[in-house]
């Protein structure tokens, strides 16, 4: 059976380049994206385990951050046209990329997902985070992009970011506390009722969200707590099979799939063989186990092509 890994980085190298020559040495602003693996397809692709696929999104390198609205429209595009390119050439172990949207450019990103996601055999979503530009992914001036991927059937993967407007960040627990924020903002402001066929991947299997279901239920409406059920999860919190177990019982088997954040989390390759151990190692059925590690994906795929 193929393991698919739903929620892995990369860092184009030409898109790289295109950073690099607005800012030089821009990766010294983020020293965790120094790593080869991100850049160097080769490396990349013998790091992977047999009859392991992954799913490819950009690491958060956002060119909102960095330049105008024309500028930083046109490098989403370049770098999503090299994504779609690495995953044409490499198709046995890259069978999809996630797209990169230009925040600061709502048209444009608008008009992007028309031309590189919807249709395309390389790009099958785009990737949003929990803050962009100050503002929480939920402000009303992002809507249109939940209310275009939701018409075309194409998931959102939602990564976490710091919130800038806070001293005390930390990679253990604050990237959780975004996600967790982000999916209650995304329940509160009703996209799922607003937009039936919207579709969300979180990160870090839900981050709070499983650990706090029972505050979700008693504190909030029965429809906001049956809205939190329909966000689909990843595997991504190295290891702790009994997590996951929780993961599973709030989102149901069908909606958590496997997702490492590769190569992040563990030196030197990433953190795959400790979180597929996790998920073998969980009390659920074999058909449960298997249907996180490849079916789930395959069946989200397969909704998406009716």
């Amino acid at each position: 059976m193929t393991v698919i890994d739903v929620f892995a980085h990369v860092l184009p190298p030409k898109f790289l380049a295109k950073m690099n020559a607005i800012h030089p040495q821009i990766l010294d602003q983020f020293p965790y994206m120094k790593n080869a693996l991100l850049t160097d397809l080769d490396q990349h692709r013998t790091s992977l385990p047999a009859d392991h696929q992954q799913v490819l999104s950009m690491v958060n390198l956002n060119p909102e951050d960095f330049v105008d609205a024309d500028q930083a429209a046109e490098l989403c595009r370049f770098g999503n046209a090299e994504l779609a390119a690495m995953v044409r050439a490499n198709r046995d172990v890259f069978p999809a990329g996630v797209a990169m949207l230009p925040l600061n450019n709502i048209p444009a990103a608008l008009a992007m997902i028309d031309e590189q996601v919807a249709g395309s055999d390389a790009l099958v979503g785009v990737q949003l985070f929990t803050q962009a530009l100050g503002r929480p992914i939920t402000d009303p001036i992002y809507e249109p992009i939940f209310a275009k991927l939701a018409a075309i059937g194409a998931p959102i993967w939602l990564h976490p970011v710091f919130d800038t407007h806070k001293p005390d960040n930390n990679l253990t627990f604050s990237w959780e506390y975004e996600l967790t924020q982000a999916m209650d903002g995304i329940v509160a402001a009703k996209y799922f009722r607003k937009y039936p066929q919207l579709k969300v991947i979180v990160h870090h299997a839900g981050a709070m969200i499983p650990y706090f279901s029972q505050r979700i239920k008693y504190i909030q409406s029965a429809e906001n707590y049956a809205d939190f059920h329909k966000f689909y999860v990843d595997t991504a919190i190295l290891g702790n099979p009994r997590a996951l177990e929780l993961a599973v019982e709030f989102f149901g088997p069908d909606h958590v799939l496997f997702g490492t954040d590769s190569p992040f989390g563990i030196p030197p390759v990433g953190p795959t063989a400790v979180i597929e151990q996790a998920v073998r190692d969980m009390a659920v059925t074999p058909e449960q186990k298997r249907a996180i590690l490849q079916g789930n994906w395959q069946r989200l795929m397969g909704a998406m092509q009716k």
